[in-house]
């Protein structure tokens, strides 16, 4: 009985050999087949085996597969499959007909007749060259990444939405003496302040809103009490559909960046305060006088009611001197940075006092515009002194026939305040307005060119951004924004 089978779409049944129905099999299938006999002579391929390896049937049939460069084709393997073992699936590497190495997947098995004698081997082949190709690829970039991550000494860590750890590189343990596993697994809060949790939820918020990097300082005490200052820089990690599903964070040893900064800045502080030596000299010039005077009257003085009074006048010209002196060495002695929360209102006031004798030889007046409620800042308030000293000196000094001064502080909707220091001077002009904060650009004749400088790093440090508008001839306003704490 012949074996049919049916084409349907057409009104008569078509009726297939058996041979036929193998060509069909053979030439639908996406894989390779190839046949060969007990003596390892090819009887049968498929087009799809012409595609993957480049021969034909003209070039293969009746001919061994020894006659061929076939890895695979293992004596051993051939003659298990002969005795009824089945392979699938073997990763091997094949010759295309140009000599050009492929990677397939090839499953034997042994071809039975209808008495279960084994005639033949069936060969199955499926070209994953592209597929190795890219896994070859993703190992590559992975022992990359991999030699990168334990030869750098930036510090790389993965956090998940969380803040839980799941990756950390070595360079950790050189940096701040912390090996991975001590941090793997662990909530990045565990490593942070109260103060610098809030300020990293802030800013990985930030990163979910915007996908825009966030930038976090750290301050850390080794265990063997070594002070490392660090810089993280916090990125999104995207998934297949686009959403951030983590963050990494590249963190990098700062300390010598820092500890160069500080010498800038005790520069520029050493700058501003003999500058204002000669103020607070003519300021304390004046209760000195005054001292004398009254130390004589009381030399030759009887009269006790009179004394107590020359007394009175001596202690309160001591305390206006001790106020100065105190105020001058609040600026001149170098202080620990350390954020605290501070009232701006009298970080503002106390500067003013400093500069107030310098302000007094130029005849200049300062004016302040302050609203009635508390402004409190998380900030270094020596470094803000040294911020607005800066701006005041450089006001006094643009008006020297004298003039006024104004501090503006105003509230914004964004919970920041804005702090306005404008004066009446010459202005700066329009071409060297975009040079201002150059390091050692200066437009003063005994200037170092520093203040601006420190001024904006300062500023940036606290989160902070400074502007400074100005017109020849009319006046400088520099204006600077500040996060404010709830009150």
């Amino acid at each position: 009985m012949r074996s049919s089978f049916p084409i349907f779409g057409t009104d008569d049944e078509t009726i297939y050999n058996p041979n036929e129905l193998l060509s069909l099999f053979l030439d639908c299938t996406a894989d390779g087949f190839a046949i060969v006999d007990m003596e390892n002579r090819f009887l049968r391929i498929n087009q799809k085996y012409t595609e993957i390896f480049g021969y034909t049937e003209e070039d293969l049939i009746g001919r061994t597969f020894y006659e061929f460069s076939n890895p695979d084709f293992v004596p051993g393997i051939i003659a298990q499959v002969k005795n009824g073992k089945a392979f699938t699936n073997m990763i091997t590497q094949r010759y295309h007909k140009d000599g050009s190495m492929l990677d397939i997947a090839v499953s034997y098995s042994p071809f039975k007749n209808k008495h279960g004698k084994i005639i033949a081997i069936i060969a199955i082949y499926r070209d994953i060259t592209k597929m190795v190709n890219m896994e070859r690829e993703l190992n590559r970039t992975r022992e990359l990444y991999e030699l990168i991550t334990e030869n750098t000494t930036d510090m790389i860590k993965v956090i998940d939405k969380n803040k839980v750890i799941v990756y950390a590189s070595p360079s950790h343990e050189k940096v701040i003496s912390l090996k991975p596993e001590q941090i793997v697994g662990k909530s990045l809060s565990e490593f942070l302040t109260p103060e610098e949790d809030v300020i990293l939820d802030k800013k990985l918020k930030e990163i979910l809103e915007t996908g825009e990097p966030q930038i976090l300082r750290k301050k850390f005490t080794t265990c063997d009490q070594n002070t490392v200052y660090t810089e993280y820089n916090f990125s999104p990690i995207y998934n297949e559909r686009k959403e951030i599903e983590s963050f990494v964070s590249v963190g990098r040893n700062i300390t010598d960046r820092v500890k160069q900064d500080a010498t800038i800045r005790n520069l520029d502080r050493l700058s501003v305060t003999g500058q204002l030596a000669a103020g607070v000299a003519h300021e304390i010039r004046n209760p000195l006088t005054s001292l004398k005077g009254f130390s004589k009257l009381l030399q030759t003085c009887l009269d006790k009611e009179k004394q107590e009074d020359y007394l009175a006048i001596i202690m309160n010209e001591l305390d206006r001197i001790d106020t100065i002196v105190n105020e001058f060495m609040s600026l001149a002695k170098p202080q620990a940075v350390k954020f605290v929360k501070g009232d701006l209102k009298s970080i503002l006031d106390s500067t003013i006092k400093i500069i107030h004798p310098q302000a007094l030889l130029h005849n200049v007046q300062i004016i302040t515009h302050y609203p009635e409620k508390n402004l409190m800042l998380s900030c270094n308030p020596h470094q803000l002194k040294q911020v607005f000293l800066n701006f005041l000196k450089n006001a006094i000094e643009s008006m020297p026939e004298g003039g006024k001064i104004h501090i503006d502080l105003q509230m914004k909707d964004s919970g920041q305040v804005q702090i306005s220091i404008s004066d009446e001077g010459t202005g700066i002009e329009s071409d060297r307005l975009k040079y201002l904060g150059t390091p050692f650009y200066t437009t003063k004749d005994k200037g170092i060119g520093l203040g601006l400088t420190v001024s904006n790093k300062i500023i940036q440090e606290h989160d902070g951004t400074m502007k400074i508008i100005s017109e020849e001839g009319k006046g400088t306003t520099v204006i600077v924004e500040l996060e404010c704490l709830e009150t």
